[in-house]
């Protein structure tokens, strides 16, 4: 029983996989139509020994919003790629893994320093 459990199951994330797959390419042929093949941060060149190396950036975050005229795509290298959504993910969860965001600094390096200089 479990093993057909599992069976369903990756049927399931194949099915899943196959479906993003067909979507990137839609969407990839697309953008590689419209755009000239220069990574949008760097302005890395591409031609076609190395195109596998620029992606898709979806501007907004989603990847299901896939407008025609390309208004939330942008192409970027694969670096540039990934530094964007580590800073995305930075913006969203906090500069350092973990640490929760706060808009008030909570220690003060100076608090008694006037206490101090005065005492001498």
């Amino acid at each position: 029983m479990a093993s057909q459990e599992n069976s369903k199951l990756d049927a399931l994330v194949a099915n899943a996989r196959k479906s993003s797959d067909e979507r990137e390419k839609g969407y990839r042929e697309q953008a590689l139509k419209l755009y000239p093949w220069i990574c949008g941060r760097c302005q890395r060149e591409f031609g076609r020994d190395n195109l596998q190396e620029l992606t898709v950036h979806h501007r907004d975050h989603n990847h299901d919003y896939n407008p025609t005229d390309g208004s939330n795509w942008e192409l970027l290298c694969v670096y540039c790629h990934d530094n964007e959504h580590s800073r995305y993910i930075d913006g969203v969860h906090g500069s350092v893994a973990g640490e929760q965001k706060s808009d008030a600094a909570t220690f003060n390096p100076f608090a008694g320093l006037k206490d101090m200089l005065e005492s001498k």
